[in-house]
């Protein structure tokens, strides 16, 4: 599957896809249109929190696969979104203490991919990313995966630094990596987690570190001063797998 099958052209098919369910990640409108279809397309698209683009016509060129896309271009997800509550439910049945990866504006959909199948493999319940300024689920992301896709819930949310303080009143603790925290073999981090993993450059948005609970470091020995984000989310994560599993879960 190749990201391009993920893209609808034309004012009846987006206004279709929306009306028949279909998560829209991402619409690209013409610049100054404002006639009655792209109207409803564009209420159709707030209603389900769609982000719009106004972009002018050699940007719908570009877009377009076919050359007849009326002003209106619009990009699927490749998988469904799950909610926030369907990840904690899955460690409630699964008996098990909420394990989550919350990442911060992660941008390059193979980081993405890859960090969903750390997040699968070491035994989370779920991943939750941001709708804005974020990569959503490609098909890209979904090859990356490997197929961990089908298998490990990724929600969607506006706020991640509103999302963590609803979190917390469920009781879990919220862990970020960041090069200035605290060695992360010195953090105790059992129980309820959600491991907090920054953008490529940036790290981790000052908002959303305030929010956490602590702030851990991997500690490094070479000349470069960083890890790649999916990198980082699979270090840390297996520092949680040992320390869990050291207490039994």
């Amino acid at each position: 599957m190749r990201y391009e099958e993920m893209t609808i052209e034309g004012r009846n098919a987006v206004l279709e896809a929306f009306r028949s369910g279909k998560t829209v990640d991402k619409l690209f409108l013409l610049d100054g249109c404002k006639d009655g279809p792209i109207l409803s397309i564009v209420r159709e698209a707030k209603k389900h929190g769609t982000l719009i683009n106004y972009v002018r016509k050699e940007r719908l060129d570009q877009l377009s696969e076919t050359g007849k896309h009326q002003g209106v271009v619009a990009f699927l997800a490749a998988y469904h979104y799950a909610e926030v509550e369907d990840i904690l439910n899955l460690a409630k049945e699964k008996g098990e203490p909420p394990f989550l990866f919350l990442l911060d504006n992660i941008e390059d959909p193979h980081n993405l991919g890859a960090i969903i199948r750390t997040a699968n493999l070491a035994g989370a319940h779920g991943v939750i990313i941001p709708k804005r300024r974020a990569v959503g689920l490609t098909a890209t992301v979904a090859k990356t995966s490997a197929g961990a896709i089908n298998y490990t819930p990724v929600a969607r949310v506006t706020n991640l630094a509103a999302t963590i303080e609803e979190l917390k009143k469920c009781g879990i603790w919220f862990v970020c990596a960041d090069m200035d925290g605290e060695p992360m073999y010195r953090l105790n981090l059992t129980g309820p987690i959600g491991l907090v993993i920054g953008n490529e450059g940036e790290g981790v948005s000052r908002l959303v570190k305030e929010k956490c609970d602590f702030v851990a470091s991997i500690p490094m020995k070479g000349e470069i001063d960083s890890l790649n984000a999916s990198v980082a989310a699979g270090v840390l994560a297996y520092e949680i797998v040992r320390q869990r599993w050291n207490q039994g879960h």
